[in-house]
């Protein structure tokens, strides 16, 4: 039964590194995205990545929280939640685009310019 415990353990820590993996992704693309965009390299314009991107800051900003700061550690976990799992949304959003830069979502993305 232990044995069955540790790999649930593990599991579930892998699929916690994913999502971290695709909010690193997310912030490291939505600049560059936003950059196409505006020059008018990338068409068409990827709406819900703004969207989640602007919902993940508005909630982060906002004073207005499902579990308020003045519990200290509790009321920032919230906001790591809800902004990590917006971001995961970003990420997702942005499939066109990382297809569009040739970028390998198996592997960390190009440093390069483009």
């Amino acid at each position: 039964m232990s044995l069955l415990k540790h790999w649930n353990i593990f599991s579930r820590l892998k699929n916690r590194a994913g999502a971290l993996s695709r909010m690193g992704r997310a912030l490291r693309l939505f600049v560059p995205m936003c950059a196409d965009v505006v020059s008018g390299r990338y068409r068409p314009v990827p709406w819900s990545a703004f969207g989640w991107m602007t919902l993940a800051f508005v909630y982060l900003v906002s004073p207005l929280d499902l579990i308020p700061e003045a519990l200290l550690l509790i009321g920032v976990v919230d906001d790591v939640v809800i902004v990590g799992w917006l971001l995961t949304k970003v990420d997702r959003a942005l499939d066109g685009y990382r297809r569009w830069k040739g970028i390998d979502i198996t592997q960390e993305p190009p440093s390069r310019e483009s």
